[in-house]
């Protein structure tokens, strides 16, 4: 079985990860290569993943596609896995991804597959505001995989039909309100300029998206089924809202000169 075996890739990409580096590489060093994309981090994220891999590369920043696509290139396998730092391969997902592995029938059937995310918000594990049904597509075939030219929210998309595992990828997205906050001011950023081109913002959308958007995840995604979790959960949506409105709105009637 081992000669029909088809090798894995991992690609990771990183910016100042020390803190969650070392639990994402311990998920994956069963791979066949590990292939690390660091952004110049000015902590120990470079040498930490030179402890699991002697593929670590540095490239500046120009984007999270971009530097995906990067790592993807770099790749010398097929079938690719790909990772963020705060995410790990629970050990039901590595069983299933070395059984696919083994089983060229199966592979066969698709060029990608989405993976089921098990989100945790401060160490809790969410089963509501539309965290519980989180699929992306994470495996799939170098050969035939491209990346959304997005600046916030990018994606890999292969032609045709994608298979689904239903074995998780553990994302510990937020681990404090700091993080939290921190993470939701850079992707609003990015969203703003993003939507900026194509969408305005006024008085009545700044006021309006934010609550929208907080009923939408807390009654509609059933966040309240998450107790206070769920509560803050819908409060940070309605807070990202409110920043990318006033953040268009600002790009929209900027005049002054920023020194």
């Amino acid at each position: 079985m081992d000669k029909m075996k088809e090798k894995l890739s991992v690609i990771i990409i990183t910016k100042n990860e020390e803190k969650n580096l070392v639990d994402c590489l311990e998920s994956v060093k069963w791979a066949d290569e590990i292939i690390v994309v660091d952004a110049f981090s000015t902590d120990t994220t470079f040498e930490i993943a030179k402890r699991y891999t002697d593929k670590v590369f540095q490239k500046e920043w120009f984007g999270f596609a971009d530097q995906k696509n990067y790592a993807l290139n770099l790749a010398s396998n097929e079938w690719v896995l790909s990772l963020d730092a705060d995410e790990r391969v629970s050990e039901k997902l590595k069983i299933k991804l070395q059984s696919l592995l083994s089983n060229k029938f199966e592979l066969e059937k698709y060029s990608g597959y989405k993976i089921k995310r098990d989100n945790y918000f401060l160490g809790k594990k969410i089963k509501s505001c539309g965290w519980d049904e989180d699929y992306q597509l994470r495996f799939f075939r170098k050969s035939v995989t491209k990346l959304t030219n997005r600046l916030v929210h990018e994606g890999f998309e292969v032609p045709g039909e994608t298979g689904r595992i239903k074995e998780p990828i553990l994302h510990l997205s937020y681990k404090s309100f700091k993080e939290a906050i921190e993470k939701i001011n850079h992707y609003s950023t990015l969203e703003a300029l993003e939507k900026s081109v194509n969408h305005k913002s006024n008085f009545i959308t700044i006021i309006l998206y934010p609550v929208l958007y907080f009923i939408q995840h807390f009654i509609f995604r059933y966040g309240f089924i998450d107790g206070i979790y769920g509560f803050f959960i819908s409060l940070l949506h309605a807070w990202t809202k409110l920043l990318v409105q006033l953040k268009i709105w600002e790009l929209q009637h900027k005049t002054y000169d920023e020194r």
